[in-house]
Parts: structure tokens; sequence; C-alpha cells
């Protein structure tokens, strides 16, 4: 596969779909923004939406997610981290 293929496959995947490890990343970029709080270490609301998915994700087997998939707040906080990481 040539590099122009390579780097358009990455392009399309940055758009229609997201991985287990970059959802892993997103995930850890939210607990950067939003740790746990409290005695019980409870999960930010955002951490919390997309540790969901991951769970799915697992219990499914799936090795990534079409982001029409996800419902809308899960979407909009994996738009969010792209936009803040690339």
């Amino acid at each position: 596969m040539t590099a122009r293929r390579i780097c358009a496959a990455t392009a399309y995947n940055m758009r229609m779909e997201i991985t287990l490890p970059e959802l892993e990343q997103a995930i850890n970029y939210w607990r950067s923004l939003r740790p746990s709080t409290g005695e019980e270490s409870a999960l930010s609301p955002e951490v919390n939406t997309l540790a969901t998915v991951y769970a799915l994700m697992i219990f499914d087997h799936r090795k990534s997610i079409a982001l029409d998939a996800l419902d809308p707040s899960s979407r909009q906080l994996v738009e969010s981290w792209r936009k803040h990481t690339a």
C-alpha cells in the first residue's frame, strides 16, 4: 500500500469511526480535563459516557465503531477530543 493510500485511510478513519485505542486516548484526554472526584472517585460525566462506549465495545469484541453509531453526546466528546488533539 502506498503512503498516499495509507494517509487517505487514516483520514477516513479520523472522520468515520473510532478504534478502541483511539477511544482509550479520548478517555484519558477527558480524564485529564475532568478528573475523578470525591471519596468514591466518581467519574466525570464525560469520562463515564465514553467509558460506557468502551465497555460495550469490549463486550461485543469490536475493534472500532462508526461515529454514526454513537449517541450524540459520545460523538460530540470524540469530535471535541479529535479537534483539540489534531
